[in-house]
């Protein structure tokens, strides 16, 4: 069963660029991960500061090799310097509706 990820992120003032920047660069390497399907940043048109990414993988274990990947690790160290408050990761699976 796949697992759509939204990560919440906001910048300190004056690391939006800096944020989106991060955030753009993990696309590519993300995609190329075996499980990745999706994985997308978005930016608050009202608040440019905050941001989610949104993601969806093959499963849990995907994930985790995700989060042990060598540009998470880089993100996660630029991340650390730039965000206002940590980021939250949220892990949703598909509803079945019947109906």
């Amino acid at each position: 069963m796949s697992l759509t990820v939204i990560a919440e992120l906001l910048a300190k003032p004056g690391q939006e660029d800096r944020l989106r920047t991060a955030l753009e660069a993990m696309i590519e390497p993300s995609l190329d991960e075996p499980g990745c399907l999706t994985y997308r940043p978005y930016v608050d048109p009202n608040e440019p500061a905050r941001m989610v990414v949104v993601e969806e993988w093959t499963g849990p274990e995907a994930l985790t090799e995700h989060f042990a990947a060598p540009h998470f690790q880089h993100v996660r160290q630029v991340l650390d310097l730039i965000l206002a408050v940590p980021m939250t990761v949220g892990t949703f699976t598909p509803t079945k509706f019947d109906g």
